[in-house]
């Protein structure tokens, strides 16, 4: 399906996901809506609340490889490896509700644990 702003919402998705996995977390965040939420393994997370989150992880990320991508209408399924010093091979899948030329919703699932110091584990 073709956004307003003639980009589908795989272009879209796969904008948002390169600004954050390149540390663009303001570029992410011009790709997400106003009242954008995600729900994330910690719990929902309004926009402001969700780009702190993003911040705070990006300083870590070492690289995010993609696995795979799958897109139907408005709906975009996103699994990669967002790789840190703790860890190189936890996957985490991504599902995003695209309307009007932005994300709107996002529903973020990963092994928390993984991302841990082995102390904390």
């Amino acid at each position: 399906m073709t956004q307003a702003n003639g980009n589908s919402a795989l272009d879209i998705v796969l904008k948002y996901h390169h600004a954050w996995t390149s540390g663009d977390v303001d570029g992410a965040m011009k790709c997400v809506s106003d009242d954008f939420t995600c729900q994330t393994p910690g719990g929902r997370l309004e926009k402001q609340a969700f780009r702190a989150y993003l911040a705070g992880f990006v300083q870590h990320l070492t690289g995010a490889p993609d696995v795979a991508r799958f897109s139907e209408g408005d709906h975009v399924a996103l699994i990669y490896y967002p790789q840190t010093a703790m860890t190189r091979t936890t996957p985490a899948t991504e599902y995003f509700t695209v309307r009007a030329g932005v994300i709107v919703e996002s529903l973020l699932m990963f092994d928390r644990l993984s991302y841990a110091p082995p102390s904390q584990r």
